[in-house]
């Protein structure tokens, strides 16, 4: 498993942006767990580290 690291992350479909400026870093051997109302955009945060989804702005190692 490999540390994740996102950098002001924007994600954008048309002209509504979905995901504002995520900073966050998790390290090897963590767990995390994204909750919260639906359509707030965890599905989409999860294809972005994937490499599912395309990010608008910002950088996923």
């Amino acid at each position: 498993m490999a540390d994740v690291k996102m950098g002001s992350i924007y994600k954008s479909f048309g002209n509504t942006e979905v995901i504002h400026g995520v900073d966050l870093e998790i390290d090897d051997h963590e767990f995390v767990v994204f909750v919260g109302p639906s359509g707030c955009g965890k599905s989409t945060l999860l294809r972005l580290i994937a490499g599912l989804e395309d990010v608008t702005q910002g950088e996923i190692e």
